[in-house]
């Protein structure tokens, strides 16, 4: 049987066909060698184990997360033969593997954002007292979820809540949570708070939370934002990044809405304690308006005593001035203009007198 032939455009072509057909995605997990970055948006690098190595290449815009010689990685890539006829990895997306990786990439990409001030606590907004609209961002799935709307509810309840139903795990898992994290921003009636929460798990499953672009997202949020990731001793770049995060999702909702048991008790103990101060406060004001209404009426008394005596004073004297108090007293009214020849009349206390001017004398 005799082998096929090619030109090696058409194997080149063939090769490729036949790879995208067998395994269009792989995922190969290696050791990062002769990592660089060319012109500023393509990366170049290798990846090894002890027994073989292959070159791989990248979009510096894909690279997510940041790495350097020597650390472990996944990477998902689609297996090419390229035109020079060299074997290489397209890389689509990179994530580190292990704990030392892991640990390596969440430092050196944290020092950076750090040196931006992205995690600046003069960037922090505090989030409202007693939302009435939150956001949320998780996977409905999740027990860190149900866990959440369980206290959520038993602690206040009665607000509108939003969820964004996103994968919290994997290579998707940023890029959908950027998207519902823009989706609430970009909204005309916008939430008082976004949450982002997810259950406990490995360092590795935690990942997608120490995301560059995730990050920068969390970062610029119009709303403010809450994150409950993990256990308590996780702590992932988006906490570092939201304006306030939590130690579980449990503690999220615990941190969002008060506990009304406690509100409700807590405003029965004040109005007791108030109680006493304000029937204080009324004892007292009582007392100094009586006070004030006796002083007012021994005011008002005395000054009608004082007119009472002005009256009888002023009557006293007017009684004096009576002209038939002045007849009484042998004294005589006369009327009339003393002119010479003129008559006048002379009122006595018991004649009235008519008289003729014969001759006066002034005075």
């Amino acid at each position: 049987m005799d082998a096929p032939r090619f030109s090696v455009s058409d194997f080149i072509a063939v090769t490729n066909q036949t790879l995208e057909y067998a395994y269009p995605t792989v995922e190969v997990e290696g050791e990062v060698a002769s990592f660089k970055v060319n012109q500023g948006k393509f990366v170049f690098f290798d990846l090894k184990d002890a027994g073989g190595s292959v070159g791989c290449f990248m979009m510096l815009f894909q690279l997510r997360v940041p790495i350097e010689d020597g650390m472990k990685v996944v990477v998902t890539a689609a297996p090419k033969l390229t035109q020079w006829g060299k074997f290489s990895l397209t890389v689509r997306a990179i994530r580190p593997s292990g704990e030392g990786s892991l640990k390596k990439s969440f430092e050196l990409l944290k020092a950076k954002l750090d040196a931006e001030g992205l995690f600046a606590l003069e960037r922090k907004r505090p989030l409202p007292s007693i939302p009435r609209h939150i956001a949320i961002i998780s996977s409905p799935q999740a027990a860190g979820y149900a866990d959440f709307i369980k206290i959520l509810n038993d602690r206040w309840g009665g607000m509108r809540v939003d969820v964004a139903a996103v994968q919290v795990q994997g290579a998707d898992a940023p890029d959908q949570m950027i998207r519902a994290l823009n989706y609430f921003s970009t909204q005309e009636q916008l939430p008082e708070v976004i949450v982002i929460i997810r259950g406990g798990g490995s360092a590795d499953d935690l990942s997608a939370f120490n995301d560059e672009q995730l990050v920068r997202t969390i970062a610029a949020s119009r709303v403010p934002t809450l994150t409950g990731i993990g256990h308590e001793v996780d702590l992932s770049l988006s906490d570092l990044a939201a304006d306030v995060y939590s130690a579980t999702p449990s503690n999220a909702a615990q941190i969002i809405v008060p506990d009304r048991r406690d509100s409700i008790r807590r405003v029965r103990m004040q109005v007791q304690s108030l109680v006493p101060r304000l029937l204080s406060i009324v004892d007292q004001t009582r007392q100094g308006l009586e006070g004030r209404i006796n002083s007012s009426v021994t005011t008002t008394e005395r000054k009608i005593d004082t007119e009472r005596e002005r009256l009888r004073q002023t009557r006293r004297l007017l009684a004096e001035f009576d002209p038939q108090r002045v007849l009484e007293r042998g004294y005589a009214l006369l009327r009339g203009t003393v002119v010479v020849g003129q008559t006048i009349e002379i009122e006595t206390l018991r004649a009235i007198i008519k008289a003729k001017v014969e001759n006066y004398d002034e005075r």
